[in-house]
């Protein structure tokens, strides 16, 4: 009942383009093609591969020219950002964007070989910048991060790490130990300037150490 609500509230025209792009998403789902290797998909998973590419060109044009406007209304104050965020909410961004990253994800971890064919993911990622900054207009945003900065996880260790290097005596480590350290089989790492030793958390790492 939920969802016959909302479909009626949408236009019929945003309701085409949601069915619509759930039809690509669903033909782009793996299911025969799991497995295969990368330039061997059939010509018509390439196809609909390509069709989701000029899909999420189409919507994140129109995305990115939206946001800047919002964010430019938005900014004037508080109950203009509620209102614009409204608007927001039922329009594109607010009803086909969501679903389609998640989907794009779901794919990706499915069958990351074809989502890299068909190109889709970098056009999404020209968002991120739009996105941000309408987000940073929400009320209440400095408290938020105010609190995710007071977890303890986080200032537990700066305030234990400040304390320690306090008492502990500064050892200089020069860029040819640390290269001869990491030829001996060590995994030593520069992170602003301070060398940390990460060889431990090497072999629980599920990423792999060239990313590391």
């Amino acid at each position: 009942m939920d969802h016959e609500h909302y479909s009626k509230e949408r236009s019929a025209s945003l309701d085409l383009l949601l069915r619509f792009q759930r039809l690509l998403v669903s033909k782009l789902y793996p299911g025969d093609c799991v497995g295969q290797v990368p330039n061997t998909y059939s010509p018509d998973l390439l196809g609909v591969g390509s069709l989701l590419k000029k899909y999420t060109a189409l919507l994140c044009t129109h995305i990115g020219d939206i946001l800047p406007v919002a964010t430019s209304i938005a900014s004037t104050s508080h109950r203009h950002f509620a209102e614009v965020s409204r608007v927001v909410d039922g329009d594109l961004t607010g009803i086909l964007l969501p679903e389609l990253v998640v989907s794009v994800v779901l794919l990706l971890s499915k069958n990351a070989g074809l989502m890299q064919e068909a190109g889709a993911i970098p056009l999404l990622a020209g968002l991120l910048e739009h996105l941000d900054r309408f987000n940073h207009l929400a009320p209440g945003k400095e408290r938020d991060d105010n609190e995710d900065l007071a977890w303890p996880g986080i200032m537990g260790s700066f305030f234990t790490g400040q304390s320690c290097r306090n008492n502990e005596e500064v050892t200089l480590i020069r860029k040819a130990d640390l290269e001869n350290h990491n030829k001996d089989g060590g995994f030593w790492t520069v992170i602003d300037g301070k060398v940390y030793d990460i060889k431990d958390f090497q072999t629980q790492s599920l990423t792999g150490s060239s990313i590391l």
